[in-house]
């Protein structure tokens, strides 16, 4: 295992599709189009999600396929969290 070793410039698989500019197509790529995010929306949970994940592909302790989906995820937005529907009593 390498302690402290940390690499920005590890690619992805597949290029990351980022809004309004060209896809990310490694770690920095990624980290830097969310450091310009807005602080508003940098701060939703999804996108904290996905520089936690980025961090751990970058110091080669998770996978860089899951630093990718979180990406996605967050570009994605959080789903809507909605009620469970109940049946109505009309209903059988």
């Amino acid at each position: 295992m390498r302690s402290g070793f940390v690499s920005w410039d590890r690619p992805f698989d597949q290029p990351v599709p980022l809004p309004g500019v060209a896809p990310a197509r490694t770690l920095r790529d990624a980290a830097s189009y969310i450091g310009k995010l807005p602080p508003s929306e940098r701060d939703r949970q999804a996108w904290r999600s996905a520089v936690h994940m980025l961090i751990e592909a970058a110091e080669d302790r998770g996978p860089i396929m899951f630093a990718r989906m979180g990406v996605l995820r967050a570009i994605e937005g959080e789903p809507e969290r909605r009620p469970a529907r109940r049946p109505s009593t009309h209903e059988r």
